[in-house]
């Protein structure tokens, strides 16, 4: 798949654009109207540019309302046009899109509307142009893709041609696979989008998605122009408010990423197979001066014990069961931090090898004599992601530190991880949901949308029916962030099958459970009508709950926050419950933002 980048999709100027998607390693880019109006640079200038960055310009756009009913403005039209083509020609292009028109005065004959874009085909084929038409799909006559192509048929001239735009054609809900028989297919455009009830317009130009981030079949639809013979690059034309606003050289990688995901989906074995993660091997937390006691005291609380000290020092193993804690005292701040994730996998290193294709950055980190050798890269906010073979080898790191003899484990037990939940940046929400599906295989859930005291906090699970590994991304509202009250902390979540007897050691070991307020459990106990015994031992422990449709049982428990940037849930299911306790949110986040220094 050869690939391309409008550069309206990116933030920035025109050469800055063009350095972002050269940089990335796009083949070639469209260049947005606007992008060069508003360029000092001369449209040779841009060409020269294109060429030494290796990029190609493979397209110029748009240009709108090619037709009219009026005879003296359809001539305007013409002249337009080809004052247009000494730009395109001076740019170093051979084709621009033309848009279905949808003012008012637009052709509604097609026998008509061919004849008018055969002539200006006729001036597009004179400065060595071509034409490739695309149907929007809030055009005024001309909205389906298939009648876009009827139009050219009509029209049948070689230096006219259509242009498949996936959000015009799969807003509409429009069936993709005729695109297999179009015969003059000009150039390809890809854009996802989450699925909303809105204006297809205001739709198309401030919520599309990079594929992969949305809920559009793309991989049918790219099967589909695969199929017509295309043979051209596959361009990202994405509206998009935040990805304009974003550092234009993350945003172009995601976008190759998605791309190169998208290509695997269309023809599954283009990259790497994704080896779903097994199981969680470790989860890491860095710390050190103040933060380190906390930590450890927070561990301890919950029945952890340090059972490790690595070779080299400064890193323990802390182990309850099945729960791994890796404490980093190497880190750079003294507030405790979620700082790497540990995944057993079955081929590590194939996983490393897909993500690499799919633009993650490895980590090369030391490895000392005897040391397993972890293959690990950097998510998109910075978090660690180390790759464990199944066998424990990677344990053998750490020399082992015998249990004191008055240590007997709390009651209540762990039977694993059941989530981690990590922070985004405002922009960087839809990228770290990209990554967890190309590269790591989970699968992403529904978004919620929680009122915290602040503002919303969007949320996203990401898991996997073959594992227990859940991941959820949460994004908390910038006006909290501008105010020093990054709300959406990062935390891990420890499972267990005796929760009140969990809360009981906790309590009884000096841990500090986060206040629930009164009236939530008032209104628990009403909304569920609760047995009162039990409703009162939630009280009593500062448990939360929750309950699905079919019965399934949520119980949480949250302690105090360690750091503004970490804190420790532990839940448990019962009959088959699959959420997370969305509706307890923003009750969890109101309690910490009443603690002292809102946290």
């Amino acid at each position: 798949m050869r690939t391309s980048i409008a550069t309206v999709s990116l933030a920035g100027t025109l050469p800055e654009k063009l350095r972002a998607a050269a940089a990335a390693g796009f083949d070639a880019v469209e260049v947005f109207e606007p992008d060069l109006v508003t360029s000092p640079l001369r449209p040779a200038q841009v060409r020269a540019l294109a060429a030494d960055l290796g990029v190609r310009i493979a397209l110029y756009q748009p240009f709108r309302d090619p037709d009219d009913v009026d005879p003296t403005r359809a001539t305007r039209v013409r002249e337009r046009l080809r004052r247009k083509l000494s730009v395109v020609r001076d740019l170093g292009c051979d084709l621009v899109l033309v848009c279905s028109s949808v003012h008012a005065g637009a052709v509604r004959d097609d026998d008509e509307l061919a004849a008018q874009l055969s002539a200006l085909a006729d001036d597009a084929a004179a400065a060595g142009v071509r034409l490739a038409y695309e149907a929007l799909a809030w055009g005024a006559h001309v909205s389906d893709y298939r009648h876009g192509a009827r139009v050219v048929a009509l029209a049948d001239h070689p230096a006219l041609g259509t242009c498949v735009d996936s959000f015009h054609v799969l807003s509409r809900g429009d069936d993709p696979d005729d695109i297999a028989h179009l015969d003059r297919l000009f150039f390809c455009q890809v854009a996802d989008a989450p699925l909303l009830g809105m204006d297809v317009l205001p739709w198309s130009r401030h919520h599309r998605l990079f594929p992969g981030q949305g809920g559009f079949d793309l991989a049918r639809f790219q099967r589909a122009v695969a199929a017509s013979g295309y043979d051209g690059p596959v361009s990202l034309e994405v509206f998009n408010d935040l990805y304009r606003q974003a550092d234009p050289g993350r945003t172009a990688v995601d976008a190759l990423r998605s791309l190169r995901y998208l290509a695997d989906r269309t023809v599954p074995g283009t990259l790497p197979a994704a080896p779903v993660p097994r199981d969680w091997a470790f989860v890491e937390v860095a710390a050190t001066g103040a933060g380190v006691p906390d930590l450890e005291a927070l561990l301890a609380a919950f029945g952890l014990r340090r059972s490790g000290t690595h070779r080299r020092g400064e890193v323990d193993l802390w182990t309850r069961g099945p729960v791994r804690v890796v404490v980093n005292r190497r880190s750079a701040q003294d507030r405790a931090r979620l700082s790497s994730l540990g995944l057993e996998v079955d081929q590590p290193h194939v996983l490393a090898e897909r993500a690499r294709d799919l633009l993650a950055p490895l980590v090369h980190r030391p490895v000392g004599p005897g040391e397993a050798e972890i293959p690990s890269l950097v998510a998109p906010d910075g978090t660690w992601v180390q790759f464990c073979g199944t066998s424990p080898d990677w344990q053998d790191d750490f020399l082992p530190v015998p249990a004191p003899a008055d240590s007997p484990p709390g009651p209540g037990a762990f039977t694993g991880i059941d989530h981690v939940t990590l922070t985004q940046p405002f922009a960087g929400f839809d990228a770290a949901g990209l990554f967890l599906t190309a590269v790591l295989g989970l699968e992403a859930g529904e978004l919620s949308e929680i009122a915290a005291p602040d503002g919303l906090v969007r949320s996203r699970a990401h898991t996997s029916p073959a594992s227990p590994v859940r991941i959820a991304l949460n994004v908390g509202p910038t006006s909290a962030t501008l105010r020093g009250r990054p709300l959406a902390a990062a935390h891990v979540a420890f499972a267990t099958e005796d929760l009140f007897a969990v809360v009981e050691g906790f309590l009884a070991a000096g841990g500090r459970a986060l206040p629930v307020p009164e009236n939530y459990h008032d209104d628990v106990e009403a909304r569920f009508d609760l047995d009162p015994e039990f409703a009162a031992a939630l009280r009593r422990n500062g448990i939360l709950y929750d309950r699905d449709a079919a019965g399934g049982e949520f119980l949480q428990f949250f302690a105090r926050s360690v750091s503004r940037e970490f804190f420790v849930e532990v839940v448990e299911r019962r009959g088959g419950y699959a959420g997370f306790g969305a509706s307890n949110t923003s009750v969890r986040l109101a309690a910490q933002r009443a603690l002292p220094g809102g946290d």
